[in-house]
């Protein structure tokens, strides 16, 4: 009787221990083909963050307390589509020229035109074509741009209209102007520095020799009074050098969001407003605001055609008198270019406009659109 208690229970143990080592192979399976996941998980997760490294800040690191983040003003498969041309443009590090582009501006003859015509007879300036990305804000000027440059982006918003010339300070201008800072934003989150510049830009001369080199945020001016440090300079938002860093994808957030505290206010006036917010210092971001000795315009030109990298056609309105004005500008230009020297001590170093975009009739047309909204 014990003998045959003794072999159920020999049998009992011999299956308790099959058991067990089952069970310790199906947990071991499991815990393997968990690790496996985790492991692609984490390989995914870090590829993610290398092509976009300041999206995994924390969120409270760079947004202001009273402002929540926006959306990404593009979905996600567009953006992987922005990234792609981005790459194919950028400096080795990761440094790109971007303009925006909609219909009014990219008809034959007109500002497009004009825009690459002066880095094609600019001083040096030809290369950095290899280098510029072209925002298109519809599907005509983005037609128009695959005809005539490598680098274009098909940008468009459901819901938003940018084809016509959009008339200053009108609501299509506005939501222009924010959706413009609101992508620069996403652009810098996505590691890559910039140049934006206004396509009503002439590129004279690179400009990359007249950046400083340890500032995180620099933009030319409307009024240069002398000092780059001097936060009363007046900045203008149609070209600027900026550096992907935490610090500049916290500035522009802010900026961005500023927006709701100066309703009916553009991008370039509430950047005047919020330059010397104490949250600019805060965060530690260099500012600096360029001369327009070197990076003029209209409202303030580059005197001496010998410094000049930049001229931008602000303090203008209307599309024709832009392109009146811009073509004489690179006619003295080529002029310029054209001395000899013999002739180059007599002949004046100076622009010929504006004309048409006088200041005077910049701020009666500013004046009189501000009389008929009221």
């Amino acid at each position: 009787m014990s003998n045959s208690a003794g072999g159920v229970d020999g049998l009992n143990n011999e299956n308790k221990q099959s058991m067990s080592g089952n069970n310790h192979h199906v947990v071991r399976r499991i815990i393997e083909v968990t690790l496996l996941f985790v492991g692609v998980a984490v390989l995914s997760l870090v590829t993610y963050k290398s092509a976009y490294p300041l999206r995994f800040l924390p969120k409270s690191y760079y947004y202001p307390s009273a402002s929540p983040p926006s959306i990404s003003p593009i979905p996600e498969e567009n953006e992987v589509k922005l990234d792609v041309v981005l790459k194919k443009a950028s400096m080795v590090d990761r440094t790109v020229i971007l303009t925006t582009l909609n219909d009014a501006w990219a008809e034959p003859n007109n500002i497009f035109d004009l825009f690459l015509e002066s880095f094609r007879i600019g001083n040096h300036t030809h290369w950095l074509l290899k280098h510029l990305v072209i925002i298109c804000l519809d599907q005509k000027a983005y037609a128009r741009c695959l005809a005539s440059h490598p680098h274009c982006y098909n940008f468009q918003i459901k819901g938003d209209n940018f084809t016509n010339e959009a008339l200053f300070m009108t609501p299509s201008y506005l939501k222009m102007m924010w959706t413009r800072i609101d992508l620069l934003r996403t652009i810098l989150e996505m590691g890559y520095n910039f140049v934006f510049t206004d396509a009503d830009v002439m590129w004279l001369r690179n400009p990359f020799q007249r950046f400083y080199s340890d500032v995180d945020f620099q933009i030319a001016c409307d009024r240069f009074i002398g000092n780059p440090d001097d936060v009363r300079n007046q900045p203008n938002g149609g070209f600027n050098y900026v550096k992907s860093n935490n610090r500049t994808v916290q500035f522009y957030e802010f900026w961005y969001n500023s927006r709701e505290a100066y309703p009916g206010y553009h991008d370039q006036d509430v950047l005047d407003k919020i330059k010397q917010d104490p949250f600019i210092t805060g965060i530690g971001m260099k500012m600096k605001f360029l001369d327009t000795a070197y990076f003029g315009g209209f409202c303030e030109p580059s005197r001496d055609l010998n410094l000049v990298c930049t001229m931008h056609a602000n303090c203008c309105i209307g599309l024709d008198n832009k392109v009146n004005d811009l073509k004489i500008l690179l006619e003295d230009w080529r002029k310029f270019i054209s001395l000899t020297p013999s002739t180059e001590a007599s002949s004046p170093s100076s622009w010929s406009v504006p004309q048409r975009c006088s200041t005077g009739i910049f701020w009666m047309g500013f004046l009189s659109f501000l009389w008929d909204d009221n």
